[in-house]
């Protein structure tokens, strides 16, 4: 086998994140996506001694496991890679694949709780963030999601299943609005062009929406009229806020230079478990709203009796977990890095009436060695890349009897729950809440406990 060979075999094993792994004539081949008995061709990316990389080419033959039926774009959009497994058999996948990632990592005799499935498994995302761009070269304006193993391709996705149909309409009259417009889409190759994004949002239960266009500075135009055409759809729900955001950065993400109210309000407002939370269009908020409350029933059941007790909330967010333990404890301490949720932050304690919340600006493992506050329990919700190996040591150092770890990634949480054991906190139980059906992501929670007697290691 050498580079650039086409390869035919079936699919072996499904790791967490969406690679595989399988074997041909005896070698180990690594695959990004896939699922266990499909047939696929793929060609060979790069090999070393007894395994290789390898990319799908086609799909030669379906999996037994794939008895689902799915969307049109399914195919061509790597969205939700998962959609054509019944549900319940994608719980059974994600579970055993996280336990196998603690079994891998040595970590055992904690109390499994199993994993919990989404209210929804389809219709359940709260926010799209849509790129303008064509499918072919010299085709058609498209506007959606990049075709899977495609950096530049985009496929309009406008019958998705993870969406209501609000969103669906949304994408489809924003599309055929901007194609008779005519406006060049932005191009990241050569940084030209105008429209880069399309992000939507909504309140679940309250059912605001937010439509954020984002456009580099590169054309004069009047976007009022695109206001205009939204204001006219006929919706399920409400848009309370249309924006315009100029983004002339480099990178291919949505990023704001500055920020235009072209009508309604400049946020849009939303309730979980009986708190209200005011969202601004860059705000962090869990994409799976019911997702999110049974997430956070999960964390509350694991914190316990927390009356009067002070509680961190480290990468705290827009503040909603501490808020939820304020309700009881005597003091609550959030840290998050990005200062415009730290604001949103301070802003929802004081719209729910909480005035025992302090929401602080700063990186946890330079900002947490800087509160004066002894805490009763600290809860940590960091990023994907985890904790950084200092601040897990800073907040060791705290010596509270109890942390509760909500992870959104389960490779990095071993690698940081190892960090947390060598410190004397030990994995007392664990429990998964899948927030993203059809996909190959959930989190996970996990309560420690300090073991008498065992001072941190520094």
């Amino acid at each position: 086998m050498k580079k650039r060979d086409i390869i035919e075999f079936e699919i072996g094993t499904m790791e967490f994140g969406g690679a595989t792994v399988s074997y041909y004539n005896d070698r180990k081949i690594k695959m990004k996506g896939g699922i266990t008995g499909q047939k696929i061709k793929a060609a060979v990316k790069r090999t070393g001694r007894g395994k290789a990389d390898v990319k799908m080419l086609e799909l030669v033959e379906k999996s037994p496991l794939e008895t689902e039926e799915t969307c049109p774009h399914f195919d061509g959009c790597g969205g939700c890679t998962m959609l054509s497994v019944p549900y319940e058999k994608q719980l059974e996948i994600k579970e055993k694949q996280v336990l196998k990632l603690f079994e891998d990592a040595g970590i055992s005799g904690f109390d499994f709780l199993g994993i919990q499935g989404s209210p929804d498994n389809k219709k359940y995302r709260n926010k799209m963030e849509y790129t303008f761009g064509d499918e072919m070269k010299g085709g058609p304006l498209t506007l959606g999601m990049h075709k899977t193993g495609r950096h530049i391709d985009i496929q309009t996705v406008d019958k998705c299943e993870l969406v209501d149909a609000d969103f669906n309409k949304i994408l489809s009259e924003t599309l055929e609005f901007f194609r008779k417009e005519e406006l060049p889409y932005y191009r990241v190759n050569n940084h030209e062009g105008y429209l880069r994004n399309l992000v939507v949002r909504k309140g679940i239960h309250t059912g605001e929406i937010m439509v954020n266009v984002v456009t580099s500075s590169q054309v004069e135009y009047d976007m009022n009229r695109y206001a205009e055409m939204l204001k006219g759809l006929e919706l399920n729900d409400k848009i309370v806020s249309i924006l315009h955001t100029i983004n002339d950065g480099l990178a291919d993400a949505v990023n704001c230079d500055e920020l235009r109210v072209l009508w309604g309000e400049e946020c849009l407002h939303e309730n979980i478990l009986g708190l209200k939370f005011r969202i601004s269009p860059f705000s962090f908020f869990q994409t799976n709203t019911k997702g999110a409350e049974m997430l956070y029933t999960i964390a509350r059941e694991f914190v316990g009796d927390h009356s009067n007790k002070v509680v961190f909330d480290l990468y705290s967010g827009t503040g909603s977990i501490g808020q939820l333990m304020a309700e009881k404890a005597k003091e609550v301490y959030g840290i998050e890095i990005i200062e415009e949720a730290v604001v949103a932050a301070n802003e929802n304690a004081k719209l729910n009436g909480l005035d025992n919340c302090k929401f602080i600006a700063g990186d946890v493992k330079d900002t947490v060695k800087s509160l004066d506050v002894k805490p009763d329990l600290i809860i940590v919700d960091p990023p994907r890349p985890g904790i950084h190996k200092q601040a897990i040591r800073d907040i060791c150092d705290f010596g509270a009897k109890e942390i509760v770890y909500i992870s959104c990634n389960p490779k990095t949480l071993v690698d940081d729950l190892k960090d947390f054991m060598a410190q004397g906190y030990v994995p007392e139980k664990v429990k998964l809440m899948d927030m993203f059906p059809n996909t190959p992501h959930c989190e996970s929670v996990v309560k420690l406990y300090k073991v008498v007697g065992m001072a941190c290691q520094r």
